[in-house]
């Protein structure tokens, strides 16, 4: 019996590997939990040439994405939300303007972005020109001018 075989990660593994790297493990780890949990296949030329298919397949759609989002960026850079709420005398705002707000604002200018990619530390809660960051990809921010008015 080998000391050790070599398998293709198909997930992460803690303090093992990432998925798609060939790694040596004992036969019983392998057969015993990397195979039937399907965190790992054996390593054959076949499955190797699949996890790079894969790798590659996996960053043309990354690059895709982050191209789009690259586009989307530059649309809500030059893009100012108005958005009307009630407010008291002092510029306070009855109730707060949140993402899901901007969201909606957004969506009636004809762009859409999901909410949950709206970065605000807390509501907006006064009148005035607010920045909002934008986080579309890991590495795509867009920063979004707000304007609250009264209502």
């Amino acid at each position: 019996m080998p000391a050790n075989i070599q398998v293709v990660l198909q997930h992460d593994v803690d303090k093992l590997g990432k998925s798609g790297e060939v790694v040596r493990v004992r036969p019983g780890f392998a057969r015993n939990y990397l195979l039937p949990r399907q965190l790992a296949v054996a390593a054959t030329t076949a499955a190797v040439n699949r996890i790079e298919h894969e790798k590659a397949v996996a960053l043309a759609r990354t690059e895709k994405a982050k191209k789009e989002a690259r586009d989307v960026a530059g649309k809500l850079d030059v893009l100012a939300v108005k958005i009307a709420q009630k407010a008291g005398e002092d510029g306070k705002l009855f109730g707060s303007v949140t993402a899901k707000d901007i969201e909606a604002a957004l969506r009636a200018q004809g762009v859409t972005v999901d909410r949950r990619k709206i970065q605000l530390a807390e509501p907006i809660r006064t009148l005035g020109t607010h920045p909002v960051q934008v986080k579309l990809v890991s590495d795509v921010m867009a920063t979004l001018k707000v304007e609250v008015v009264a209502k």
